[in-house]
């Protein structure tokens, strides 16, 4: 039985960390707000059922059968054993989670730079806000999170050039898509701090050359970065500062 992934339709978001795993793994999966017999209707069919006695908050939620598991991090904790992407150790496979927790507080953080008051307020109501989340996010936030990174995978014991253990995890994967989203939404910015991460260019390039990944990046499956998702490029929010 194929997987069903419930997100929004057009964007990437936070489903697309989920999308990278499935893709890499070559598991069969329908993302269902795409699929033209199912479309989001079957996903607020769930969000808003008054009879299920697990409803998600919100997407991304994935199905496998009867069981619905939400939020990102524990969608992966659960499909990594399956799909072959965490680490054969079980303590290793909760540093997994934990990296993935912490990948999931920075992109909250992320879309805060443009989104810095009201969630439900448009971007041009926010803008001298979302300026200046977006340079403090720039000159602090982005090196404390990218600098842990990068600690994290220069100081992996098994010098895999994985970020936990030895073999490519979802965590890596999830890495490629917050230097992808990143560099999109803060181009100038990461030409100018790229250099300081290394290790992290190293494991996104690698990943980028997995042939799963790269025939799905090269697909119409992958939905191109847009200004509804999570990393969004504003030019007035980019700064070399």
């Amino acid at each position: 039985m194929a997987y069903e992934l419930y997100y929004w339709d057009g964007i990437q978001g936070r489903g697309e960390f989920v999308r990278l795993a499935l893709e890499e793994a070559g598991a069969d999966y329908v993302d269902i707000a795409r699929d033209p017999g199912r479309g989001t209707g079957a996903m607020f069919e769930i969000l808003e059922s008054e009879s299920e006695a697990h409803i998600p908050f919100a997407p991304p939620f994935l199905k496998d059968g009867d069981l619905i598991i939400p939020h990102v991090a524990n969608i992966l904790f659960y499909l990594g054993p399956r799909l072959g992407l965490t680490p054969g150790d079980e303590g290793l496979r909760h540093v997994a989670n934990g990296l993935q927790l912490t990948v999931t507080d920075f992109v909250a953080e992320v879309h805060d730079t443009h989104h810095p008051i009201d969630m439900g307020r448009y971007y041009e109501e926010q803008k001298q806000e979302a300026k200046a989340r977006s340079a403090a996010f720039i000159g602090q936030r982005v090196p404390k999170y990218l600098g842990y990174f990068e600690r994290v995978l220069r100081q992996n014991p098994d010098g895999s050039g994985h970020i936990v253990g030895d073999v490519l995890t979802y965590v890596d994967l999830s890495l490629f898509q917050v230097i992808e989203g990143l560099t999109y939404a803060f181009p100038k910015a990461m030409a100018k701090r790229k250099a300081d991460y290394p290790a992290l260019l190293a494991l996104h390039a690698a990943v980028a050359k997995r042939p799963n990944i790269a025939r799905y990046l090269a697909s119409p499956r992958r939905l191109a970065f847009n200004e509804e998702g999570i990393f969004r490029h504003y030019p007035e929010l980019d700064s070399t500062e």
